[in-house]
């Protein structure tokens, strides 16, 4: 365990800093999130957030390791505005504890996700908004190559909010050697991939941190391949970097209609997330895109356990048992969904929000651009393409993921107070993640969002009648708060 007054005179020493202490540092509880940190780096996230992350996030390693040389941190970041000045200050947060760092650069996601598997780090941190608009950023965690999320994240901030902060002075002109890990990385997301030569593939960064990775990437592909929005920048010129979003994707979609495409793929911000555009302009949602993997899946592994977020079609769960595998519905969020990865064996997972995580033949994370390989994997060597596997899938009606603005103090007490209500009137429902009621009309879902101030609805059903059943069940229930459902 690390001597706290040791660990003050260091971060002293190591800084230059003025020996005066401020009054108890006052942070927004809000930005410490059930998976990750997130918020607006104009508000809630400064560099003097960040180097307290750092530092406290390092004691935290640091106090955990018992042999020596394994006091080093992994750290990469993002292309956004912000990302370059809060990660510089993360690193001195580090470095102020005694820690080592091995940087990364600007990378994705799923990029110091490798490295954390590729150095045994004992702990790392991506600078990242992930999908988020321009503004926002934040900070995903890893400890002991397992995600750091729920109770840590809280255990963090206390740490922050308790430690008698002195006068902080951060270097803009920190310097960091950078261990340059983009080649080795997209050879391994290649590794045992066989690929058409006769493919064509349009890929869409978003202007986010995959750039420099996709453009690597398809210089390693024998297929031929185009890019849109290549260029790294955090304004994010040509659309929002979310793929779960069908207009986001609708230059995608007309690249891949006129240049006659077999698919169009899209990123999001960090590339830990993938979108899908078929031959036929077709946006495939995240549920019907994990039916195209799990299809390959278990076909090597018969029996695997395919874990989907309880935002998923009932169409997925019924075809994963259909084709011989075991659906495991689970909480939604890619910490949750690691973790029961290693606690259920499961080959394969994935969310509504384009999070797809193989553990069969990968590392079990979250990685866009290796479902990206994936895909171009299975249907190189498949008859059947994207657009026809989807069109067999049987017909439902259903919404998107409607999001409803709510203040984040209030959101989980709707979810409370409906919870009740559904109990008083002796209705079933799943609980494991807000709240899904299954009725003789289909379903519902309503759950707090944990990545911003919303809630988050679905509806589903197999006729149109039923839906708009379904929907007004739950307008009635949402119109109690004050809440307008709009479809």
């Amino acid at each position: 365990m690390i001597n706290i007054l040791k660990t003050q005179i260091y971060l002293y020493s190591m800084c230059n800093l003025r020996i005066k202490f401020k009054e108890k540092h006052m942070i927004n509880p809000a930005i410490f999130r059930a998976y990750d940190i997130r918020g607006n780096s104009n508000n809630y996230l400064s560099p003097e957030i960040a180097y307290k992350i750092g530092f406290c996030f390092a004691r935290i390693i640091l106090s955990s390791q018992k042999e020596a040389g394994s006091n080093f941190i992994c750290v990469g970041r993002d292309g956004r505005l912000s990302s370059e000045e809060l990660c510089n200050a993360l690193l001195q947060g580090i470095r102020a504890t005694g820690a080592n760092v091995k940087y990364i650069g600007l990378v994705a996601t799923p990029t110091l996700y490798f490295a954390d598997k590729n150095f045994s780090a004992p702990g790392s941190i991506m600078v990242t908004g992930s999908h988020n608009p321009k503004e926002d950023n934040g900070f995903k965690m890893v400890k002991s190559n397992a995600p750091f999320f729920g109770l840590m994240i809280q255990g963090l901030r206390k740490q922050i909010e308790e430690f008698n902060w002195p006068v902080l002075e951060i270097k803009d002109n920190y310097v960091q050697d950078c261990i340059d890990l983009k080649e080795q990385y997209i050879d391994r997301i290649l590794l045992n991939r066989k690929i058409s030569k006769n493919l064509k593939i349009a890929f869409d960064p978003a202007n986010g941190a995959a750039g420099e990775l996709v453009s690597i990437l398809c210089r390693k592909l024998p297929c031929q391949t185009f890019i849109i929005n290549e260029k790294i920048d955090g304004n994010f010129p040509a659309h929002d970097p979310d793929p779960t979003i069908p207009r986001n994707l609708d230059q995608l979609k007309n690249y891949v209609l006129e240049n006659n495409c077999d698919v169009g793929i899209g990123f999001d911000g960090d590339a830990d997330r993938i979108g899908i555009i078929t031959k036929k302009g077709i946006f495939v949602p995240g549920d019907q895109l994990l039916c195209l993997y799990a299809k390959d899946v278990i076909s090597k592994s018969p029996g695997a356990k395919i874990i989907a977020d309880i935002k998923a079609s009932g169409v997925l769960f019924d075809y994963v048992k259909e084709i011989g595998g075991v659906p495991i519905m689970w909480k939604t969020g890619h910490s949750f969904i690691k973790a029961k990865i290693k606690e259920s064996g499961a080959k394969l997972a994935g969310e509504m929000s384009g999070h797809i995580f193989f553990a069969d033949e990968y590392y079990g994370y979250d990685d866009g651009l290796y479902a990206a390989a994936r895909l171009i994997d299975i249907m190189s060597n498949s008859s059947e393409s994207i657009d026809d596997t989807i069109e067999k899938l049987p017909k439902v009606y259903n919404t998107a993921e409607i999001k409803l603005d709510v203040n984040d103090e209030i959101k989980f007490k709707i979810i409370d107070n409906t919870k009740e209500l559904l109990k008083n009137q002796n209705i079933d429902f799943v609980d494991i993640d807000g709240l899904r009621v299954t009725t003789k009309h289909g379903w519902w879902l309503l759950r707090a969002s944990n990545t911003g101030p919303a809630i988050i609805a679905r509806c589903e059903s197999s006729s149109e009648e039923g839906l708009e059943i379904i929907k007004n069940e739950l307008k009635g229930i949402l119109s109690k708060y004050n809440i307008n459902l709009e479809i």
